[in-house]
């Protein structure tokens, strides 16, 4: 059997509620794999609670606490982890993002949080995190406290790379998908430290097969890459693996659209995102010429 990994509770709420979990688990003689089952989730879920690196659900924290005859301990650790704005996962990297002087990012699901109007974020986390609650104001205010950094005096340069699906998933309804490509097309135009390109979906499979890939590059210290998907994320330091990523990121840069065709496509994909009712500017073109072509019909009838 392997010997488990070491727990350090100090490390954050989530390291503490993993230790705290793991010390229950042991005691009632239980496996991850068999309290797993008892729930029921994956025995590698009840692994990824124990080393913080994920955080449950309150239903499977309940259950976990009703199982391991908490007495209501883990519940009410579990609410401290679910209050933090930022999970611990996401911690380091929010600090070392601060400290970038340029940001390289390819998201393939979602518009960059760095780049989301308050409609398009707060029906995302409406979405990908149903159990949300009472946290969505919190998340919503930490998400956009981190624009105010592209518009300080010395910002850093953001290169942004967004997978075209982004652009025609529906997210909230029609206003909000088509003021968040407004958004892009507006801030890609107006701010010269962010550069944004959209990687079309017939070029193929991406040189980026994940969520979310970022490289951070700073002045005084080695690049970091971080890989997120909606529910963790993991933080690269070591130099030969962000070397890696960042030769991925080159791949990506020269199947991406350039610049200013990247927004003509945006604002191509904002023409998708309207009332059904109103038709398209394509739509209008066609019924135009088709009434042109019934006056002339008309007027060369009227001529005989």
């Amino acid at each position: 059997m392997p010997t488990a990994k070491p727990l350090d509770p100090s490390e954050s709420l989530s390291a503490l509620f993993g230790a705290k979990l793991r010390k229950l688990r042991t005691s009632a003689g239980l496996t991850q794999r068999q309290l797993g089952g008892m729930i029921p989730i994956a025995h590698s879920m009840i692994a990824r609670f124990e080393l913080g690196t994920e955080t449950p659900t309150q239903q499977v924290a309940e259950a976990l606490d009703r199982l391991l005859a908490a007495d209501g301990d883990l519940v009410d650790l579990w609410l401290h982890v679910v209050r933090t704005p930022i999970p611990d996962w996401a911690r380091k990297y929010m600090l070392l993002e601060k400290q970038a002087h340029k940001i390289q990012k390819y998201v393939a699901l979602t518009v960059p949080g760095m780049l989301q109007t308050p409609g398009y974020a707060r029906a995302l986390l409406n979405d990908a995190v149903p159990s949300v609650g009472d946290r969505l104001e919190r998340l919503l205010a930490a998400r956009l406290a981190r624009q105010e950094a592209l518009r300080c005096q010395d910002p850093p340069v953001l290169w942004a790379i967004i997978d075209e699906s982004v652009l025609r998933r529906p997210v909230g309804n029609v206003t909000v998908m088509r003021a968040q490509l407004g958004h892009l097309a507006s801030v890609s135009s107006e701010l010269a430290n962010v550069r944004l390109q959209v990687l079309p979906l017939d070029r193929g499979a991406p040189a980026v097969m994940s969520g979310a890939l970022t490289v951070l590059s700073f002045f005084d210290r080695q690049p970091v890459a971080y890989l997120e998907n909606s529910q963790s994320g993991e933080l690269v330091e070591h130099t030969g693996h962000v070397a890696e990523y960042a030769l991925a990121f080159d791949h990506l840069l020269a199947q991406a659209l350039s610049p200013e065709a990247s927004i003509r496509l945006i604002r191509s994909a904002m023409e998708d995102h309207r009332d059904p009712r109103i038709p398209t500017q394509s739509r209008r073109r066609r019924l135009a010429q088709v009434q042109l072509q019934q006056r002339a019909g008309r007027g060369l009838r009227r001529g005989r």
